[in-house]
């Protein structure tokens, strides 16, 4: 990782080498944490955070349903973010907000912990590299299931639910694939290890039901986009044969981005090449998030000035 000068803790920018926390943290021990996955862009108009607004929403979203209360605003974490992208004068980067329970009591119980707040930033690009984005990526079918809805909550970006993922994600590289694709506990296409999945059948978009998944900020916009182009797209119980079967599929996520699936479990995806529907959704997300689609333009946020 490129190391940076800044990342603001609890309401402070703080030397990149000095952001410490203790030992003992509860986090550290129990996973009591929720974070953010955000990207900023560059643009004719200076850097531009991409659906900032969605992002924090989730984000105090998954604090209270792990019945963790916030220490600041949405409004506060919005100029937070800003402050640190300007404070290390980056016009491209990943942004991580991270709340979590700070030193205090061990055990169980977090409730007599303070809730600690930072922001990071640091320049990332593909996730999986430039070359997956152009020639796509190889899958594994995972022999993990993501978690029962019941047992941990799906529609929370916990760090504990990240476990499952990481799992998942190394038996996939173990086994020679770039990434693995997770089934629910009933035996339905959930997610990949940290992305959300869709695939193309005669011209129709699919991406499973959102009941058991994290609801991707890239998902509901990659959907906007296809509604935009007149592609029609529908959310529906996905089996693996249907990816199997499929004409075109591919992974996206603010990690992600767009990324085309050429195989799946040996099997390849249509011909083995991206498709020209997540082709033109690629090359129109891009277009997105660097401000040269001015339907979409109140999807960003710039950094000078915070305008929206």
């Amino acid at each position: 990782m490129q190391e940076l000068g800044w990342i603001w803790v609890n309401g402070e920018l703080v030397k990149w080498q000095e952001a410490k926390t203790h030992v003992l943290t509860h986090a550290l021990h129990y996973g009591t944490a929720v974070f953010e996955g955000i990207r900023c862009y560059k643009t004719v108009k200076g850097p531009a955070v991409f659906r900032l607004y969605e992002h924090i929403r989730r984000l105090f979203d998954s604090a209270h349903i792990i019945k963790m209360c916030l220490p600041y605003t949405p409004e506060e974490v919005k100029q937070a973010t800003l402050q640190v992208i300007q404070a290390n004068g980056v016009e491209e980067c990943y942004i991580r907000p991270l709340a979590f329970r700070g030193y205090g009591e061990m055990g169980i119980d977090p409730s007599r912990c303070e809730v600690d707040f930072v922001i990071a930033v640091w320049c990332w690009g593909a996730y999986m590299g430039d070359k997956a984005l152009r020639e796509g990526v190889r899958a594994k079918i995972s022999s993990y299931a993501r978690s029962y809805i019941n047992s941990s909550s799906p529609r929370a970006k916990t760090s504990a639910n990240y476990l499952n993922s990481v799992l998942a994600k190394l038996e996939a590289k173990e086994l020679g694939y770039d990434e693995a694709i997770l089934l629910d506990v009933n035996g339905f296409v959930a997610e990949g290890s940290g992305e959300n999945i869709f695939y193309v059948k005669n011209g129709v978009i699919f991406t499973p039901h959102p009941y058991a998944i994290l609801l991707g900020i890239t998902r509901d916009a990659v959907m906007q986009i296809a509604w935009g182009l007149g592609l029609e797209v529908r959310e529906t119980l996905v089996t693996r044969d249907d990816l199997y079967l499929a004409d075109e599929a591919f992974f996206t996520g603010t990690a992600a981005e767009i990324t085309p699936l050429v195989e799946i479990d040996g099997r390849k995806i249509g011909d083995g090449k991206p498709g020209p529907i997540t082709r033109r959704l690629q090359e129109t997300f891009f277009r997105v998030v660097r401000g040269e689609e001015p339907a979409y333009e109140g999807w960003l946020t710039y950094v000078k000035g915070g305008e929206v």
